[in-house]
């Protein structure tokens, strides 16, 4: 076994999440949306998310852009589970 194969079974044997927070959550004022979204041109072995921040209107529709960051997976999937840990809902809404 070459040292290569070695590491293709290590990261193997570790697994890998391939999958990604998707969505959208609103803070629990209602005065914020954050979407969460795939960076389609991110390789298999480094994904990275796009996280879009909005103002939102008196009906948590998104009113005025704030900012956009592109973290890794891994910060994303903290990122998502510590907002719902705070009172963020997951709510549906069409970004892009």
């Amino acid at each position: 076994m070459t040292h290569r194969e070695a590491n293709v079974w290590s990261n193997f044997s570790y697994g890998s999440r391939t999958d990604t927070p998707n969505g959208c959550l609103l803070n629990p004022e209602g005065s914020r949306l954050i979407f969460f979204e795939r960076c389609k041109k991110s390789p298999q072995n480094n994904i990275k998310i796009f996280t879009h921040t909005f103002y939102t209107n008196h009906l948590g529709e998104p009113a005025g852009f704030k900012s956009t960051s592109k973290i890794v997976v891994e910060e994303a999937w903290k990122e998502w589970n510590d907002l719902q840990k705070h009172g963020w809902t997951e709510v549906s809404h069409n970004f892009g």
